[in-house]
């Protein structure tokens, strides 16, 4: 019987997963398989990686059923935060930035969050749209690019089909709406201060799901 179930995919290495928390570690998760984890009978599910568009994604009702179980369900990140701010009212414990974000209205497509990414090591192949909106923001409040460089930056990431997204995708797009010094600057800003906001989320979510695992031991 497993004591923490944690669906992880691209959001953070496993290797780097392993040094914060003992967990049986599963693939993103489909439709189903967080209830066949409540069903297995874990007593922490952590959800943070999830398909989109390839295969159904995480019912609401089986996290639900999840809740009902008596297993402690937290989300982040990803998929993980996107059902944690629709189901925080039943139970389900949202972690992170992202949650947040998607809690207050900031964010609201699962566009945001999604990636392509290698089946078989889950390593990314393009940018989630999230971390290019809040390291432009980053960017602005540091005063690397204006107001209407971010705003334009960030447009020609959204109109990009999400496969597609990557910085310098982006970056190329903008020329002809932002000037090219600006885009220096925010390349040069990437260069030093670029975060990774679903990995950080990744992080807190499992650091918050081992002080659950010690409290309740």
């Amino acid at each position: 019987m497993p004591e923490v179930v944690v669906f992880l995919g691209p959001s953070l290495s496993r290797a780097r997963a392993e040094e914060i928390l003992q967990a049986e570690w599963r693939p993103p998760a489909r439709r189903g398989d967080v209830y066949r984890a409540a069903q297995d009978g874990a007593r922490i599910i952590v959800l943070i990686d999830g398909v989109f568009f390839q295969d159904s994604s995480v019912a609401h009702k089986e996290v639900i059923y999840a809740l009902d179980a008596g297993a402690r369900v937290l989300g982040a990140s990803s998929m993980g935060a996107l059902r944690a701010s629709e189901l925080d009212i039943y139970g389900m414990e949202g972690v992170g930035l992202i949650y947040q974000a998607y809690k207050k209205g900031m964010l609201v497509s699962d566009d945001e969050v999604a990636l392509t990414f290698d089946p078989f090591t889950f390593e990314p192949h393009s940018e989630p749209l999230v971390n290019i909106r809040f390291n432009l923001e980053q960017a602005w409040q540091k005063g690397a690019i204006s107001t209407a460089g971010k705003d334009r930056l960030l447009r020609c990431a959204q109109v990009l089909y999400f496969p597609e997204r990557s910085y310098e995708m982006m970056m190329e797009r903008a020329r002809d709406f932002v000037a090219e010094e600006e885009i220096e600057r925010f390349r040069a800003f990437l260069a030093s201060n670029r975060r990774d906001f679903k990995m950080e989320d990744a992080i807190r979510a499992l650091e918050r799901a081992k002080e659950i695992a010690i409290d309740e031991d």
